[in-house]
């Protein structure tokens, strides 16, 4: 799927709202394809920078939507036209995702969270969407298991695999397990179920689309979040200075 893609902080981000992605995911499948659909946030540009299996991954993507208001606002800086439907969190995406999954008969399978959270989170899913084909398998497994849990996706025989174990783990696991995946769409969803099942209070949206999830998450869990929200960002200037040099490298370049 040809997408605009733009540059921002270093890393490169396809700037979709949730009705594409679902058609990409439906192009995949129609295509019998498998596409990787990542995501940016500040997070994964700091971990970007100092992971090469990180950038491996990415560079491994067919698409990379955004994942964070900062990036939104931060591309409108550099004169990009960015809209807030252009960033998309799953806490967004989980329902319109499971319901065009139950009107195409798209088998979905979810790998993450605690032993007991995927499932509990399937269930609710699947009062709301009764036709959806969906199975579950926690993400808390010991490398000697890995074979059998990859043998329990092959079995279910996933159009969509959702990978649901945090940065970097669950890059690190697509990038590491690539070649045993059959998936079509294959998709990096951190705690997606987590806020599904209830084991993580959701964010109110309009904090979502102002740019304020981070303060109510940081609220939620201050002990594994402090570092992200609080120091992370700041590792980042120099790269938002490089990118405002090379804005203003383009301005003269136009000028002349």
């Amino acid at each position: 799927m040809k997408t605009d893609r733009l540059a921002l902080l270093n890393v490169l981000v396809d700037p979709l709202p949730i009705p594409l992605l679902n058609q990409s995911i439906a192009t995949a499948i129609a295509q019998h394809a498998r596409w990787i659909i990542a995501h940016h946030n500040l997070h994964s540009v700091y971990l970007y920078q100092r992971d090469p299996k990180m950038r491996a991954f990415y560079e491994r993507a067919q698409i990379i939507h955004i994942d964070g208001m900062p990036l939104v606002y931060w591309g409108r800086v550099l004169g990009y036209p960015l809209r807030r439907d252009q960033r998309v969190t799953y806490v967004d995406w989980v329902h319109p995702l499971m319901a065009a999954a139950a009107a195409g008969g798209w088998r979905v399978f979810y790998l993450g969270g605690k032993p007991g959270i995927a499932a509990r989170a399937a269930e609710r899913l699947r009062q709301h969407y009764p036709a959806l084909q969906i199975a579950t398998r926690d993400g808390y497994f010991q490398p000697a298991d890995n074979t059998a849990v990859l043998t329990e996706i092959a079995n279910f025989q996933p159009h969509v695999l959702m990978v649901g174990m945090g940065m970097p783990r669950q890059e690190h696991w697509i990038l590491e397990n690539l070649e045993h995946l059959t998936a079509n769409a294959i998709l990096t969803a951190g705690a997606c179920f987590d806020y599904v099942a209830g084991a993580i209070p959701t964010p109110p949206r309009w904090m979502g689309r102002t740019g304020l999830e981070w303060l109510y998450r940081l609220y939620s869990e201050p002990r594994r979040l402090a570092r992200r929200y609080l120091l992370e960002p700041w590792a980042l200037v120099p790269l938002m200075v490089r990118d405002l040099w090379q804005m203003a490298q383009r301005g003269r370049g136009a000028g002349k």
